[in-house]
């Protein structure tokens, strides 16, 4: 029986020729994961357990990003804790505030995951390494906890659905458009724990950037984990990255999905998710003009605040000035992003704008910091989420986009086309 890429990586780490959907696998892992909000629990049970050494000091990650730069004492007293546990525990890579960046934009752009690897994470979004190959996967803090000591996880092997991509996105529509497309198709629980393949012509056209919004957005279906072939950009990444040994898997043609999708990129349009739910999509020609008056936009988080996004924000603000109406909070990934991003002259031509522009960090996504939103207030933002109350008071309301929509929109105060932008 043939097996899926998933599959292939979870058999070559559990110690098994081959592995099948359902089956319970105990499996090594490349890396373990944790933030300034997950790591400090997963502490506690690491010690409440009685282990005293993590399995390998270069194998576990921590990075604080959630309320870092440290939002309020409780936020200090976290970061505190996960700061003395990294150096009692000599981990290599812990990231500080200066050095750190948002843990998902952060790893690869490090070279920490490569194609091949296993990997876990005390964070939902995880799932973002699949872009490289990796089999990648949240979990919670007591399995971070087992897994820092012992270096293994449990697993049941997820089934695959397969997203077959084919031709080239058009115009603004963007890697954003193509996930929101397929959860708004598919349901917030439409690949409920199973592997989300995307393969197909297609791909090739995806730049990395755009295959880590997709990958990063599998677990908004449901997913257990969304991944991608690796091909020569994968590889030039890879290359460019890290020096760590990466190894293809591919999937076996007799390989079994439970569905099979194809999606036409040249028929993707921008696309924007509702309250509440990712799955609550509209396309950019289904809402009307001066529809969705907003208050607030946000670029970034581990789903849009690579190059590329920042980028595309730029072409669309630069030489005009945001709407006086509108607060506009743009994160950068990582310091090596915003360093990119200043060299390029893009952060002056947008404070000159008037957007706000902060440190790498997960702020507002979460409802942390650095842009909450108040009872009754809108916002745009190219985050992942959009439940009740998600960034901020109950009554708020989160329009998830890509980075050109929430671009055209800070300019005109309404969700807005960026094909048919018009600023006077």
């Amino acid at each position: 029986m043939g097996m899926t890429m998933t599959q292939k990586i979870l058999a070559q780490h559990a110690g098994l020729h081959e592995v099948k959907a359902g089956q319970l696998i105990e499996a090594n892992l490349d890396l373990v994961l944790g933030n300034d909000v997950t790591t400090p629990v997963a502490i506690n049970e690491f010690q409440k357990i009685g282990f005293k050494e993590v399995f390998d000091q270069e194998k576990v990650v921590i990075v604080p990003d959630h309320f870092a730069p440290n939002k309020d004492i409780k936020a200090a007293e976290q970061c505190k804790k996960i700061r003395e546990f990294a150096r009692e525990k000599q981990i290599k890579n812990y990231f500080e505030v200066g050095q750190m960046g948002i843990e998902h934009a952060l790893l690869p752009e490090k070279g920490l995951v490569v194609a091949g690897n296993a990997v876990i994470g005390a964070d939902s979004h995880t799932c973002t390494y699949g872009a490289l190959g990796a089999f990648a996967t949240g979990v919670g803090s007591t399995d971070m906890a087992a897994a820092m000591a012992t270096g293994k996880a449990w697993f049941k092997v997820p089934s695959g659905i397969k997203f077959v991509l084919k031709n080239r996105l058009q115009g603004y529509a963007s890697g954003k458009d193509v996930i929101l497309h397929i959860i708004g198709m598919i349901g917030v629980d439409g690949a409920l724990y199973k592997s989300m393949e995307f393969v197909g012509e297609g791909v090739a056209s995806l730049s990395m950037d755009a295959r880590f919004t997709i990958a990063n957005m599998a677990i908004e279906a449901g997913a257990k984990n969304g991944i991608f072939p690796v091909d020569d950009k994968t590889i030039e990444y890879m290359e460019k990255h890290s020096k760590k040994e990466y190894q293809i898997f591919t999937a076996d043609e007799d390989a079994i999905y439970d569905e099979v999708y194809e999606i036409d990129l040249a028929k993707i349009r921008p696309t924007v998710a509702f309250p509440h739910l990712p799955e609550n999509t509209k396309t950019i020609d289904e809402i009307k003009e001066k529809e969705i008056k907003i208050d607030q936009v946000v670029i970034g988080s581990c789903t849009n605040g690579r190059m590329e996004d920042l980028r595309i924000a730029h072409d669309i603000i630069k030489g005009h000035h945001v709407h006086p109406d509108v607060r506009v909070i743009i994160l950068p990934g990582t310091q090596k992003i915003y360093l990119q991003a200043i060299a390029e002259g893009i952060i002056q031509d947008l404070v000159e704008a008037g957007c706000a522009v902060s440190t790498p960090t997960c702020g507002p996504c979460l409802g942390g910091h650095m842009g909450i939103l108040a009872k009754g207030e809108r916002a745009v933002s190219t985050t992942n989420r959009n439940f009740v109350g998600r960034m901020g008071h109950t009554e708020s309301e989160v329009y998830l986009a890509s980075p050109a929509v929430a671009a055209a929109s800070s300019l005109t105060g309404y969700i807005t086309n960026p094909e048919k932008l018009e600023v006077k």
